[in-house]
């Protein structure tokens, strides 16, 4: 029987728990975007991660591949041919428009522990500085162009012409079968050193450095300036002229 005093009664009957609710589709659009920013958050934790150690084993390659010159000029072993090759004038940079234009309205990059600068293209960004090494980098992943410089205190007795005279004999040497295409006594702010350019690599991956290499006393110790800039083989062309660019700007405390 029908019970019109109390029309409301709930379906079920009294003391029945209320029928229950699902959840709300806002609700589970919250829930989905949440866990979806934490996914993308962690993937770009470990792309950066990644990144950071890719970068840094591709310096360490660039680095690396450069030691036999740097092996022979340490040593001061030098060929007969090096011994007057110090006694050539050193030239002092003369940008072309193309390199000019390159690092105009650029930033400077400033190594503070070794207070040495650099003009670099306003993208380009810090990817470490430390007390014996430096590196910044062009926008990109692997087609990006890197500045990697690092210094070598050297003993006060340290025989340094003999050493130039062996980085300039090295740069010949490997010029003579192929491995560079351009060698030159090169002044950076007045500090006299070896300036060369690989020719391109028989495989386009590899690495292709812009290098120079002098002597500076700064802060009364003699220390070995190492500059390089690189790239894969198959961009060195579109970064040439901001590696010029960059590297005749360089400015040295002494």
């Amino acid at each position: 029987m029908q019970n019109y005093n109390n029309p409301s009664q709930p379906q079920g009957g009294y003391g029945a728990p209320p029928p229950k609710k699902g959840m709300s589709t806002g609700v589970k659009i919250l829930i989905a975007a949440v866990g979806l920013v934490v996914v993308v958050g962690f993937v770009l934790i470990l792309v950066g991660v990644g990144g950071y150690f890719y970068f840094r084993r591709q310096a360490q390659q660039i680095v690396s591949d450069s030691t036999s010159t740097t092996r022979a000029g340490l040593s001061g072993s030098s060929s007969s041919s090096s011994s007057t090759s110090s006694s050539g004038e050193a030239e002092a940079p003369e940008p072309t428009e193309a390199q000019s234009a390159a690092i105009a309205g650029g930033q400077s990059a400033t190594w503070t522990q070794q207070e040495i600068t650099w003009t670099v293209p306003q993208r380009w960004t810090k990817f470490s500085s430390e007390s014996t090494s430096f590196m910044w980098r062009s926008p990109g992943s692997w087609d990006a162009a890197s500045l990697i410089v690092s210094v070598s205190p050297m003993s006060s007795d340290f025989p340094a012409d003999a050493s130039i005279n062996a980085f300039y004999a090295g740069a010949e040497q490997r010029k003579s079968t192929g491995e560079v295409d351009d060698v030159r006594w090169l002044k950076l702010d007045g500090v006299k050193g070896v300036m060369f350019r690989e020719a391109a690599p028989e495989n386009s991956d590899s690495p292709q450095r812009l290098q120079w290499m002098g002597y500076r006393s700064y802060k009364g110790q003699l220390q070995l300036v190492n500059i390089m800039l690189a790239s894969e083989g198959k961009y060195f062309a579109r970064h040439e002229d901001a590696m010029y660019g960059i590297l005749y700007s360089t400015k040295l405390s002494q």
